[in-house]
Formats: structure tokens, C-alpha cells, sequence
């Protein structure tokens, strides 16, 4: 009996950053959009469906990757050698500017510390210790009032922004770094939550978080690719799902833009906090 022939596999895309349930519709549409526009310029062989595969990690380094997006931290860290920076999105999210983000560091209301140098000893709730916006940005924060050494009693790892929002409101931790983007859409989406937090300070910019794809995207595809972000809000009608998704536009940023993500680390490092702890 003959083997059939394997199939080949498909190009896939994710949007992992910002897929938060009531934004998949809007992700979904985006991408409709982009792989309509992709497939009439003959690239085939599109997964239709975004990737939710719950490991974005293997999703970032998976060589059919064709349109993705990451966080800059590992994008300068971990994934020089597996990915090809395409686009970053211009949020319309307060506090950005252009394609810029910085976070806002939260605590609860009921919180009578008045200065940053007043959560020395208490517990700091952190997305990912890879997070630009939760980890690296806090710690370039942090460096000047932590003299050099521990500066929590207290590092609680969340898993998400969201998580981190929902620990600091209901006093699981005492302080978190949110990322701009993400803090808006938890004031729609989670306003309770919100409600028992305040903003006690803001980090510096870096921009956003990068579209990537594989490294064995062609330059040929990957210009279309660009074409087709740069097409999507100027096209026709603006699309309902830009809006939902905060998005204005996308640019190409220069190639060292992203240094800035490592220009914090280094302060951290030159202060003497080369760790959030």
C-alpha cells in the first residue's frame, strides 16, 4: 500500500500580546484581513485561523511563523537568531506616543506609600521576569532609589498583566509595572480591578511590542507583509477592529530602535540593580 504524500504545513500566524477574550474577535478580524491581502498577492499555504497554542514561546521560534508578535525584551535577549523584526504597531492607548509605550507602575488606593523609595520591603507582582514592560522598565524605575541591593521583600511571578492587576487590587501584592496598552484596555475590561488601584508612577519609552516573523521569511514576503500593515487602516473604510485594538497604524521603525530596551537594562546594571529583587 502507498504512503500518502505528508501535507505540508501551513504558514501561521499569532498575536499573543494582547489576545485577552474580548479582544480575540478584533484579533481574528485583523488577521482575516492581513492574510486576504497576503493571499491575493499569491502568498499561499495561510493557516486561516490564528495560533493559540498557549506556548508562545515555541510559537515565536516556529520557522512557518509568518506574522507574530513579542515583547522587546526577548526580541533584543532571546530571539536575534530565530526572528525577523516586520512592523510596530502605533497605539492610540494614553501615555503612548507614536510607536512608543511605556508602563504605569500601579498599588492599591488603600496604599499610603507616597514615593516609589516607600515600597522598599514590600511584594511586587511581575508578568514575566522577560517582560519589558513588567520587568525591565521597572527595574530602570526602581534603580535609583534601590541602592544597590534588595529592594522587595517579595517577587511574586503572575503570568500576565492582568494577573497582576488582579493581585496588587485585591492586596496579593503591593506594587506592579503594567504597560500602557494593556492597562487601557483593563480600564474597559475590568474596571472593578482598576477601581482599587492607582498610578503612583510611569516609566520611560521604549516602543511597542514588535510584529516579527521567521527567519526564513523572504525579504520578497516580508515587504508584502509590511505592505499589507501599512494597507490595512488607509485602505477603504477604516476597519471597527482597529479601534478595538487601539491601533492607529503601523511603522517600520530603524533597525536599532529596539536598543532602547537595552539601554534600561543598562542603567539598571550601572546603578547597581542588575535584578529586580
Amino acid at each position: 500500500m502507498n504512503e500518502a504524500a505528508p501535507r505540508s504545513r501551513r504558514l501561521i500566524a499569532g498575536l499573543p500580546m494582547y489576545d485577552y477574550p474580548e479582544l480575540r474577535p478584533a484579533n481574528d478580524a485583523l488577521w482575516r484581513w492581513i492574510a486576504a491581502y497576503l493571499g491575493n498577492k499569491g502568498i499561499k499555504d495561510l493557516d486561516p485561523d490564528l495560533s493559540r497554542t498557549g506556548n508562545i514561546y515555541s510559537l515565536w521560534r516556529d520557522p512557518d511563523l509568518i506574522l507574530g508578535q513579542t515583547c522587546g525584551y526577548p526580541l533584543m535577549t532571546e530571539l536575534q537568531d530565530t526572528v525577523t523584526y516586520v512592523a510596530t504597531p502605533v497605539y492610540t492607548a494614553p501615555l503612548c506616543e507614536g510607536p512608543l509605550h511605556r508602563s504605569v507602575v500601579i498599588a492599591r488606593n488603600a496604599e499610603n506609600a507616597g514615593s516609589l523609595a516607600a515600597f522598599r520591603g514590600t511584594r511586587c507582582a511581575v508578568n514575566g521576569m522577560d517582560s519589558n514592560s513588567g520587568m525591565n522598565l521597572l527595574r530602570a524605575t526602581l534603580a535609583p532609589v534601590a541602592a544597590g541591593g534588595h529592594f522587595f521583600r517579595e517577587i511574586k511571578i503572575s503570568g500576565s498583566h492582568r494577573e497582576s492587576l488582579k493581585m496588587v487590587a485585591v492586596g496579593e501584592a503591593d506594587i506592579a509595572a503594567i504597560d500602557c496598552v494593556s492597562f487601557a484596555h483593563f480600564c474597559r475590561f475590568d474596571p472593578d480591578h482598576v477601581a482599587s488601584i492607582r498610578i503612583v508612577a510611569e516609566t520611560g519609552l521604549t516602543p511597542s511590542l514588535p510584529l516579527i516573523t521567521s527567519l526564513r521569511t523572504s525579504i520578497e514576503t516580508l515587504q508584502v507583509i509590511r505592505e499589507a500593515l501599512m494597507a490595512v487602516g488607509t485602505v477603504g473604510p477604516r476597519p471597527e477592529f482597529l479601534d478595538q485594538l487601539m491601533i492607529a497604524g503601523f511603522d517600520v521603525l530603524p533597525t536599532h530602535a529596539y536598543d532602547a530596551v537595552l539601554g534600561f537594562e543598562a542603567q539598571a546594571v550601572a546603578a547597581g540593580y542588575p535584578l529586580l529583587n
